[in-house]
């Protein structure tokens, strides 16, 4: 091979390096490329957090506030907050490190790719009193910074999804909260009567309208207690009046009472809310609460708590003492 067609092979292949180190770049200019600098953006969250205010795209705010050692949603309703929820969010606001700003021209179709955009972005802000101590905002994998509209980051120990929650998730959900083997004592009263169910020495007796129930099965009185005994809210029927909720003409209500006089826990349901799910609140609150499947105990019938009559025919039939078998004596 001749001199002129190396130095024309070597021009060939320059071109053709520079070719593909052009694409390259455009394809970071779209994609975004990490890159590690020094002076990248530093936050202090510690434990003095007393205020976490996110708003997620187009939906309602929500503004978590510790109020004594509790936290509180104020808003978009004023409730007690679930505070494993709350506990989770300021672990992952504590642990948050920005590790890299990435190489990204940032356009309305870039923020729309990454949930950037008005209508995707999570905006998360912590406050101790007036002080703010951190304001991000979340797209899918890159986050920005509240003044630094041009640039654009990746985090460590950022997760979109401890934030991004429907607002009943943020809420306290517990209604009951008992130990099984503290109930002693269950009364359901519903259009078919009062239900009376107590727990001896030998288990469990059921009565209704004072009488005992035939072909009583003490294992639906266990099941009841086992639903009801870290009993949880599906949601919330906040705004509605008793009347849309038949709360203030119960269709059932449940009590389950401790021993060592340690509590009483009273529950009225009213109007199914959709599917299995109905409306309640506990004697006494102000909170309406949508409970699923379990709410059924409330309305459920004498037939609920008895054995079947095969099964009770062979229950009667197992406690029977075994028949000894009569032989004639040939010498009589």
């Amino acid at each position: 091979m001749n001199r002129q067609a190396l130095i024309l092979g070597g021009l060939v292949a320059t071109a053709a390096l520079s070719f593909v180190a052009y694409n390259n770049y455009k394809a970071q200019q779209e994609v975004g490329k990490p890159t590690v600098v020094a002076d990248l953006p530093k936050f202090s969250v510690g434990d003095d957090v007393d205020k976490i205010t996110i708003k997620d795209g187009k939906k309602d705010d929500v503004v978590l506030e510790k109020k004594g050692d509790k936290w509180e949603l104020t808003k978009p309703v004023s409730a007690a907050a679930n505070q494993e929820s709350v506990k989770s969010a300021l672990s992952s606001l504590k642990d948050f490190k920005i590790n890299s700003r990435v190489d990204l021209k940032i356009d309305d179709k870039v923020k729309k790719d990454k949930h950037l955009d008005a209508d995707q972005v999570l905006h998360v802000m912590a406050f101790k009193g007036a002080d703010k101590k951190i304001d991000l905002f979340m797209g899918e994998s890159l986050l920005q910074l509240e003044g630094k509209p041009n640039d654009v980051f990746m985090a460590k120990n950022m997760s979109r999804y401890t934030f991004a929650k429907e607002t009943k998730e943020w809420r306290d959900k517990e209604i009951f909260k008992f130990e099984s083997d503290n109930a002693i004592h269950v009364a359901i009263k519903n259009k078919n009567g009062e239900f009376s169910f107590t727990k001896g020495d030998k288990g469990w007796a059921g009565t209704l309208k004072g009488t005992a129930i035939e072909r009583f099965d003490e294992s639906k009185v266990k099941d009841l207690i086992t639903d009801f005994k870290s009993l949880t809210a599906e949601d919330f029927g906040d705004g509605k009046s008793d009347a849309e909720t038949g709360l203030d003409a119960a269709e059932g209500t449940v009590t389950v009472s401790l021993k060592d006089n340690a509590g009483k826990y009273v529950l009225n349901f009213g109007k199914v809310s959709s599917g299995e799910m109905r409306y309640a609140r506990k004697d006494g609150g102000n909170v309406v609460f949508i409970v699923g499947a379990r709410g059924h105990w409330a309305t459920d019938a004498k037939e609920k708590f008895q054995k079947a009559l095969a099964d009770a025919g062979a229950d009667a039939a197992s406690k029977e003492p075994p028949k000894t078998a009569h032989h004639e004596d040939p010498n009589e």
